[in-house]
């Protein structure tokens, strides 16, 4: 089975939470500043993260190779 982290590219850890951490950013302000909303800022940017850096099905490898 795979995993989210095998259907993604090879971005570095750091680098998807300096992503994460700006996207949140973004959504903090685009409320004008509100706080409180931390968590949930930073869960929503995580899922835009991930999906950004899915790869297209037809570039993911096969789970299992054929056997001849």
């Amino acid at each position: 089975m795979k995993t989210k982290v095998e259907e993604m590219d090879q971005t570095a850890p750091e680098d998807y939470n300096q992503e994460i951490a700006e996207v949140a950013y973004s959504y903090w302000e685009s409320r004008g500043r509100d706080d409180g909303h931390d968590i949930e800022d930073w869960l929503m940017a995580e899922q835009e993260v991930v999906r950004r850096h899915r790869l297209p099905s037809a570039e993911r490898r096969p789970m299992h190779a054929n056997a001849a």
